[in-house]
């Protein structure tokens, strides 16, 4: 199973590559033939197990991507084929002599084997992926990857030094996603006293407010846009919330513009001395990782999994070199993919010793962004031009006049052979001159995003309204209008 965390984060580079080409070498060999979709995929590539010996032995497998694993409207069941369901004749021929050992003497001695295979590889709980198909992919775990994800969540928490006798707020809307999931089972392995909240959409922003006052919580896990709602009423209300010394986001990306705007949020609710951290995390991956602190990398788990780093050809990139993330597991059950091409792109993962914090665990670098973000439009009769959806998000959450935002893409006039418009409607702060606003807005959108954008003003409640605030597991922050 896993390493001891507080050694693995002490093991050289040399110590952790060994760990983890024995840890492939063995999931290869004795779980993946479990997989229905990985035992055909080995069989078309003309590849045994016996092929993959180290982690460099892993270009020798085609990717897995999204469409792989999403169900059609054809082909419901598509994501089961990723589940290991190992049977006898599968079990005879590839479990360890040591787990055949174990399964001999278990029938010798009266134990219950099925019961066993049972807790390893049945799937007890089910997460989805949200918003990147028209069908959600189902993504399972059995009873041994809930050990593994409290685990993880320790070892989360244990990456920031959290104070175990502080009271947490999880804040996640209530879902069968993993933000949420993993927040509670880590807070549980850590016995740290907590309020599994649901979100707004559950118990509402008010009774949540109460909460972190009442319950003094030390610890808050939101969403970057929610939790910055949250703390922009509590400010209204002149809460106190000076306990919390750990604001942990999850979901979102979060600009350093965005972190300071929360920031001053939390010092008029006294809270002077607290730390935003952010996380990155994805259903294929089970888990999430996070940084040590606000400018360091997110530390990985490399007896879990095994993270490299691909151009747009697919072929891997120099140590350190920026491109797309590609992800294999390395010890779980239930649903498990490898060498998954996530669509997030990345700096780089950089494997000296952490800067911060001294842990030599690999770290991907923390500006990420997703590749199904960029989207062309016919912003012209001419041609079609590419636009990174992600310059929205750091350029707007940063800026301090505004309070909320969210971007619609059209059809100008509505007209389905007309060009595409871009509409951004704001609600700004209260002492700010809106029309100056909207010119400089307008400039600054376009000198960072590279389109024309049509500013407009909107009330706050109607644009919380419009985003869901309370209403979405995410806030709405893009809308493409357009007809499909």
């Amino acid at each position: 199973m896993y390493e001891h965390w507080n050694k693995l984060t002490k093991y050289p580079k040399e110590k952790i590559q060994a760990l983890q080409n024995k840890k492939l070498k063995s999931f290869i060999r004795h779980f993946v033939p479990y997989s229905p979709y990985y035992r055909e995929l080995f069989k078309k590539s003309d590849l045994s197990p016996a092929d993959i010996i180290t982690t460099d032995d892993l270009v020798k497998l085609p990717f897995t991507s999204k469409a792989d694993l999403a169900p059609t409207e054809e082909d419901r069941a598509r994501p089961r084929q990723f589940i290991l369901q190992p049977d006898e004749k599968l079990i005879k021929k590839y479990a360890t002599k040591g787990q055949l050992l174990k399964i001999a003497w278990s029938k010798i001695t009266g134990q219950d084997v099925q019961r066993k295979l049972e807790w390893e590889f049945k799937p007890v709980h089910t997460h989805f992926t949200t918003g990147r198909s028209a069908l959600p992919t189902a993504f399972t775990y059995s009873a041994y990857d809930l050990e593994i994800m409290k685990e993880s969540g320790d070892r989360m928490f244990g990456v920031i030094n959290v104070d175990r006798s502080l009271v947490a707020i999880n804040g996640f809307p209530y879902s069968p996603h993993l933000a949420f999931w993993l927040a509670h089972y880590a807070l549980v392995k850590l016995g740290i006293t907590s309020l599994q909240t649901g979100g707004g959409k559950v118990m509402g922003t008010q009774k949540i407010m109460d909460a972190i006052e009442g319950l003094k919580a030390g610890i808050i896990i939101f969403i970057p846009g929610y939790c910055y709602h949250v703390l922009r009423e509590a400010v209204k209300e002149q809460r106190d919330f000076s306990n919390v010394k750990h604001v942990i986001f999850g979901g979102e990306r979060v600009s350093p513009g965005h972190r300071e705007k929360v920031k001053e949020l939390l010092k008029k609710l006294g809270a002077q001395d607290s730390s935003i951290y952010t996380t990155y995390a994805m259903t294929e991956g089970k888990t999430a990782w996070i940084q040590c602190c606000e400018e360091s990398g997110y530390h990985l788990y490399p007896d879990l999994e095994y993270f490299e780093v691909v151009n747009k050809e697919g072929k891997r990139v120099p140590e350190g070199e920026p491109g797309e993330l590609v992800y294999s597991a390395l010890d779980w059950r239930g649903s498990i993919v490898l060498r998954y091409r996530t669509g997030d792109m990345t700096q780089g993962i950089e494997y000296q010793p952490c800067p911060y914090c001294g842990r030599t665990v690999p770290r991907i670098r923390p500006d990420i962004q997703r590749t199904s973000e960029i989207k062309e439009f016919n912003l012209t009769k001419v041609k079609g031009e590419l636009v990174n959806l992600n310059n929205f998000f750091p350029l707007l959450s940063g800026i301090k006049e505004l309070e909320e935002w969210q971007v619609t893409i059209q059809k100008k006039d509505n007209d389905p052979y007309e060009v595409d418009e871009l509409i951004c409607e704001v609600a700004v702060k209260p002492y700010v001159d809106f029309e100056q606003f909207k010119t400089r807005l307008e400039r600054m959108i376009y000198g960072d995003v590279g389109v024309a954008v049509a500013v407009r003003q909107c009330d706050l409640d109607t644009l919380l309204s419009k985003v869901g605030m309370e209403t979405e597991l995410k806030d709405k922050r893009i809308i493409d209008a357009r007809p499909k």
